[in-house]
């Protein structure tokens, strides 16, 4: 289905949020680089990492600061999907914005990664988690492949608790955005499928104690645009 819709996926987010997504990401950054001392050495994993803007914010940001610090950038960035689409998308961005050096791309599944325990400082997935088919399984591993004091920085959509936002929301995400991304990408399933995995994903208590319960301590949450998108973080102790 990812493949399918890949081409015309980030100009779709972009028109559809009213560009509210880099927004959503920049703040998620802030969580992604805070709290180090050296944020251009750190050792990141961007899953579920699509068309890869996410990944491409942070390198560049990485890159920023190597400069003001005067230093040499060491951070890198491993960029994670299934959708072999995406990431074809994900690596011409790449190579035209002259990061190729900071980040590698490769096609993998979340709930068996094939890194080493400890292996990474941060862990991110926007927009990704509620794709997962065993979603504890999947933050298990994220877990697993974190060093002992690392993050995991987790930005996902959902639904408002205002009851008016929500009813507009709800209006706009099931029934006009479904019509828009279905004629322009050509796929009307895809855009049926996104807004049902949003309805359908926890609520921000039960997916915080969902990562405390697969082992995730420090788990705290932000909610973004009336809550519209909201940002959840976990720490391994």
């Amino acid at each position: 289905m990812f493949d399918s819709i890949a081409g015309d996926y980030d100009a779709l987010n972009h028109i559809m949020s009213l560009d509210a997504d880099k927004g959503w990401r920049r703040k998620a950054m802030k969580q992604v680089l805070e709290g180090t001392s050296s944020a251009q050495d750190l050792r990141i994993l961007d899953l579920a990492c699509g068309t890869g803007d996410f990944s491409i914010a942070i390198a560049q940001r990485m890159r920023e600061i190597a400069s003001e610090e005067g230093k040499p950038v060491l951070g890198r960035i491993d960029g994670v999907d299934l959708s072999e689409g995406m990431l074809k998308v994900m690596e011409g961005k790449v190579e035209d914005k002259g990061l190729s050096e900071m980040i590698s791309i490769s096609q993998g599944d979340g709930e068996n990664l094939p890194y080493e325990e400890g292996t990474f400082d941060r862990v991110t997935i926007a927009f990704g988690i509620r794709n997962f088919q065993d979603r504890e399984k999947g933050l298990r591993e994220m877990l697993r492949v974190l060093k002992k004091g690392g993050r995991l920085v987790v930005l996902e959509l959902s639904l408002p608790d205002n009851a008016l936002v929500r009813w507009a929301f709800n209006l706009y995400f099931l029934h006009i955005l479904p019509l828009i991304g279905g004629k322009v990408s050509g796929d009307k399933a895809a855009y049926r499928y996104l807004p049902a995995s949003v309805v359908g994903f926890p609520k921000k208590k039960e997916f915080m104690e969902t990562m405390s319960s697969c082992g995730f301590s420090g788990v705290s949450h932000k909610a973004f645009t009336f809550g519209i998108c909201r940002m959840y973080t976990g720490e391994k102790s």
